[in-house]
């Protein structure tokens, strides 16, 4: 074997999630109005296979050679009309690395006023869109629920192969779950998570 080959092709590598099925990006939209900042959802359509009529931020699957901003930004284009000369990207957020085995992206932005009040949702994909103040956000803590995550292998798993008992003690898993009530819509799931994160974020740089 010729490791020093395999140096080099190391180092011209950059990690991902071991085993992923997929990369996904979306946009964390902040508008800035003369009330101070807020943060852009989208409610997803209710024709919609997945997660119909939950809230979201915009975004999707990584295509190509894309990168999560130029992913982010296309998608943006895609379901809310908003060009990318009216998008500023801030910089990316932590990414999520699902226990469905993708990586999640998220990229802040600052999109321009008129952008936002001029939107042409793609009706196939985005019910409607509803802005919360940032404030807001970050004064009112979300609801923070958990559940486990337990393994569940397959009746005929190679128990005796790997030489461990079928009562074997597996690491059971789990997941906090952020949820943010606002006007009627209910803001959860991966973007509670990455709202929650955001919040946590400012405090942290002190902005």
């Amino acid at each position: 074997m010729d490791l020093e080959k395999l140096k080099r092709s190391l180092l011209g590598r950059t990690p991902g999630l071991m085993d992923a099925t997929g990369q996904y990006s979306v946009l964390v939209p902040l508008v800035e109005r003369e009330g101070g900042l807020s943060l852009l959802y989208e409610v997803r359509a209710g024709s919609l296979r997945r997660q119909p009529g939950e809230v979201c931020f915009p975004g999707g699957r990584l295509e190509g050679a894309e990168s999560p901003e130029e992913c982010a930004l296309r998608e943006t284009w895609e379901e809310l009309g908003i060009p990318r000369e009216k998008i500023r990207i801030l910089g990316r957020l932590d990414f999520i690395a699902h226990r469905a085995n993708f990586i999640l992206y998220p990229v802040l932005a600052l999109v321009e006023e008129e952008a936002v009040d001029g939107l042409h949702l793609n009706p196939d994909e985005v019910a409607e869109v509803f802005q919360v103040p940032l404030e807001h956000l970050r004064n009112e803590p979300p609801l923070e629920y958990h559940y486990d995550l337990i393994p569940r292998p397959d009746e005929n798993f190679p128990y005796e192969l790997i030489g461990i008992p079928r009562d074997y003690r597996w690491q059971i898993g789990g997941e906090d779950v952020p949820i943010y009530p606002w006007k009627g819509h209910i803001i959860w799931g991966l973007t509670g998570r990455i709202t929650r994160h955001l919040t946590a974020l400012l405090g942290e740089a002190g902005v």
